[in-house]
């Protein structure tokens, strides 16, 4: 009995403590209500309707009151070959990113932080986080424009030395590089903010020590810069590789044409044809949950062996 009033004391000294610093910091808990709201009214009460993967739906009689048929579109989306195309389709682009694209934004961010011009440096930061600010149906439009076979400046170029004009766009072999490469003109700007953090908090002792022993630039990013962000890094990689079933819809949708289905088709456009234009509303959540179930088992992978291989320092938890 001791023990057990020990224990409830204990408990409650923790909870008196947290309620107190809880109150001391009331105006910070504040700030975090509009954001509270917002998962609860938009990604936690949706989610009862993760059970149209498991139910006939049908429009009369709502999602709560559809007739339960199991694991039936799992089943059909496991015999649908069109599915695994589009599985396939998908890991490759995602991969490819992840390849390219995860590590230009680490690498611009040296580089950028390596200038020292501050006022250049600016402009370079404000010219490479300028596309992120634009929606993939603007940059669709500005790259269709560049890659035109009649009027692209691309393809001027190359029938300037003689070549004749490609249609990269309705090409299956080109397609996946052309969604990498312009990803990556979107995306590595902005992802060097959060490196840039990342270096800006490091030590200036260190560099003013290597500097007095004689390391040149190189080897201070490789000893100094790349080890203290590397915490940073690893946790964007977790994240990044729990969305690698996400090959980026927008960018797909807005560039992609029947032609280049066997090679851009993937999972979120398939979804949004069997979900919005064939109104197979169950078949295409089902596609998502699995998706999604996929996407969680990566990131408790990835996690596990980033926190085994560096002692947990640089894991999520």
């Amino acid at each position: 009995m001791a023990k057990i009033s020990l224990t409830t004391s204990n408990v409650r000294g923790k909870l008196n403590k947290t309620a107190l610093l809880m109150y001391k910091h009331r105006y910070y808990y504040l700030l975090l209500i509009p954001v509270i709201v917002y998962f609860v009214l938009f990604h936690y009460i949706p989610m009862y309707g993760v059970s149209l993967a498991f139910r006939q739906f049908n429009m009369r009689l709502g999602i709560l009151k559809s007739p339960w048929v199991g694991f039936v579109y799992f089943e059909r989306l496991f015999d649908s070959r069109k599915f695994w195309e589009v599985s396939v389709n998908t890991l490759i682009i995602s991969s490819l990113k992840l390849i390219f694209n995860f590590p230009a934004p680490i690498v611009l961010a040296v580089l950028i932080n390596e200038i020292g011009n501050l006022k250049f440096k600016k402009f370079v930061q404000t010219v490479s986080y300028l596309p992120h600010f634009l929606s993939w149906v603007v940059l669709a439009g500005i790259i269709i424009e560049l890659l035109s076979p009649s009027r692209g400046v691309v393809n001027y170029i190359i029938t300037v030395f003689g070549g004749e004009p490609v249609y990269f766009l309705t090409q299956p072999s080109m397609f996946r590089g052309i969604l990498v490469i312009t990803a990556m003109w979107q995306n590595a700007g902005w992802g060097t903010i959060i490196y840039l953090a990342a270096i800006s908090g490091i030590d200036y002792n260190q560099f003013e020590a290597a500097y007095i022993d004689g390391a040149n630039r190189f080897q201070i990013v490789k000893r100094i810069v790349i080890p203290s962000i590397l915490p940073v890094i690893s946790i964007v990689f977790i994240l990044n590789l729990g969305r690698i079933l996400n090959a980026g819809f927008d960018q797909v949708f807005n560039l992609y044409n029947p032609m280049v289905y066997k090679t851009g088709d993937i999972i979120d456009t398939y979804v949004y044809r069997v979900g919005l234009v064939d109104m197979e509303y169950s078949l295409s959540t089902a596609v998502n949950l699995f998706k999604n179930l996929i996407g969680l088992m990566l990131v408790l992978f990835t996690n596990f062996i980033i926190r085994k291989a560096g002692d947990g320092e640089n894991a999520l938890w």
